[in-house]
């Protein structure tokens, strides 16, 4: 299994020298992957958690990142679709495949909070049919000499778009079945939430398996990366959830995670209040993060 780390992208530690830190260190280490996420809006009073409150812009996070590193892959997990004009997100993603030297990883979402179609002008309703459509006019994007689109949502006049990138994994996020199985007909793989339970995700990679095999495509050949939302804390505690405890608890788990069908896991340390809240202590969160980063290291 692959292992990758989120970068500081909330709370008061995400700063671009931290974020400089953290990827080359990670490169170094012999990490494979570098991660960030979107959060857009914080509605006030939200019961979210305060480690959405701030939070970088993700492509801008990456290309920042893509020009002081050589060789870990770039992720976003994930990306809202609806957020976005198909054009306009073709073209990002596509210079940033470029701009990167082909280590980008789409990680692509349906989004969940009201308050952001509202702000981005775009209804929630029809969510799933708009994201099968969006699929198919980034792909076009990306492969045709002219792109021609009219469709329910969409519609391009004959156009070119250039220049096309290298391959670009699209990965598709999701918890309910329908998301998961849309991921397994559609996509190059499946990512985990945030608030995801990581004990059963054994049933969600079925689902995405199962979905794909019912479609004619192989099961075998799609990824599934699970965003290991990681806390380090004393050993021991009662009732506790995977990647949550010691470092030697930690290290468990992953293995436990690579033997349900993960792929590849990435650990992101900005869903720990501790770390990525907004009023933790900067330097204090930072060390925290090395000394988890360098712990936790592929073949330490």
């Amino acid at each position: 299994m692959r292992i990758g780390f989120g970068v500081p992208v909330s709370g008061s530690w995400a700063t671009p020298a931290n974020m400089l830190r953290v990827a080359r260190r990670a490169e170094e280490l012999g990490y494979d992957s570098l991660w960030t996420f979107q959060r857009l809006l914080y509605p006030v009073g939200h019961p979210m958690g305060s480690v959405y409150r701030s939070v970088q812009d993700p492509l801008i996070t990456l290309a920042y990142l893509a020009g002081v590193t050589e060789r870990a892959r770039l992720g976003v997990a994930v990306l809202n679709m609806p957020f976005f004009s198909p054009a306009l997100l073709a073209k990002q993603l596509a210079t940033l495949q470029q701009v990167s030297g082909g280590r980008l990883e789409a990680g692509l979402g349906l989004g969940w909070l009201p308050e952001e179609f509202v702000a981005s002008g775009v209804p929630m309703r029809a969510r799933g049919r708009r994201a099968v459509e969006y699929l198919q006019v980034l792909r076009r994007f990306w492969q045709d000499d002219i792109v021609s689109h009219k469709g329910e949502f969409y519609e391009v006049a004959p156009s070119h778009q250039d220049p096309k990138p290298s391959p670009v994994p699209v990965l598709l996020g999701g918890t309910a079945e329908v998301a998961l199985r849309r991921a397994g007909e559609l996509a190059d793989g499946w990512i985990s939430s945030s608030r995801a339970d990581l004990a059963a995700i054994d049933d969600q990679i079925y689902i995405v398996k199962d979905a794909a095999r019912a479609a004619g495509r192989d099961p075998e050949a799609l990824r599934f990366v699970c965003r290991g939302v990681t806390r380090v804390r004393q050993a021991g505690q009662d009732d506790r959830a995977p990647l949550t405890g010691s470092l030697e608890e930690i290290r468990a788990d992953v293995a436990a995670l690579a033997a349900t069908g993960v792929t590849e896991l990435f650990h992101d340390l900005n869903f720990d209040p501790e770390i990525g809240d907004p009023e933790a202590d900067p330097a204090a969160s930072m060390r925290r993060a090395e000394e988890a980063l360098e712990a936790l290291a592929p073949g330490a």
